[in-house]
């Protein structure tokens, strides 16, 4: 992926004065966090998008007698081709993100638990430390409104629903204790996939705002 932007990159440093009429930037904000990204008009109501999101957030909560603190991390680079087939602000979007999103987690019990099918007082448990991770590179489908690079200079609105195909969660399970059985520590990982199963399918929602040049 990071040779296909650099390839990108100079593609459009080397083509962009002959072939590139428009350039916009545009700022937006969604389910893939804060995101920065310019448009590039080429023909026949294509442009070409390239962007960067990242967010960062972390939660700390108690339940069932565990406490737990969660850092999500959104981290992403999208190649993008917007199709305007009216040639107005309506677009359809295909595209590939290196997709670096990840979710780290904690959980110290205050309890016994069961992982993996074994019941654990909390003493023999510690802390369990979880990792999150999706396919890294994810093909983009969508649809929005929006054009940075159209015929209008200036200030414009963007907004954009898709759909990111991050394939199935990758969990991974550790304990800081020893005694705690890695085959259960991998049998409670699989439960927690099963149960993040619809994240394959990563809703993207964003709005936000352009410039053209």
């Amino acid at each position: 992926m990071k040779r296909m932007v650099a390839g990108l990159g100079l593609l459009i440093v080397v083509a962009a004065p002959a072939a590139v009429a428009e350039v916009g930037l545009g700022v937006k904000a969604g389910t893939l966090g804060v995101g920065i990204e310019g448009t590039f008009a080429l023909a026949g109501g294509l442009n070409l998008r390239a962007g960067v999101n990242n967010y960062t957030y972390g939660y700390s909560d108690s339940a069932s007698d565990i406490n737990y603190d969660i850092d999500l991390e959104l981290k992403s680079y999208a190649l993008l081709l917007d199709w305007h087939p009216f040639s107005g602000t309506f677009k359809l979007t295909a595209g590939l993100l290196s997709n670096k999103n990840h979710v780290a987690m904690r959980a110290t019990p205050t309890g016994t638990v069961n992982i993996g099918g074994t019941p654990y007082p909390p003493a023999t448990v510690g802390t369990l430390r979880g990792e999150i991770d999706f396919k890294k590179t994810a093909p983009y489908a969508g649809l929005g409104w929006g054009n940075a690079a159209g015929k209008t200079r200036g200030f414009g609105f963007s907004a954009e629903l898709g759909v990111l195909f991050q394939g199935a969660p990758d969990v991974t399970l550790t304990s800081t204790n020893p005694a705690v059985l890695q085959s259960d520590l991998d049998a409670e990982a699989r439960d927690i996939e099963n149960d993040l199963d619809d994240l394959k399918a990563y809703p993207v929602i964003s709005l936000g705002f352009s410039y053209q040049f």
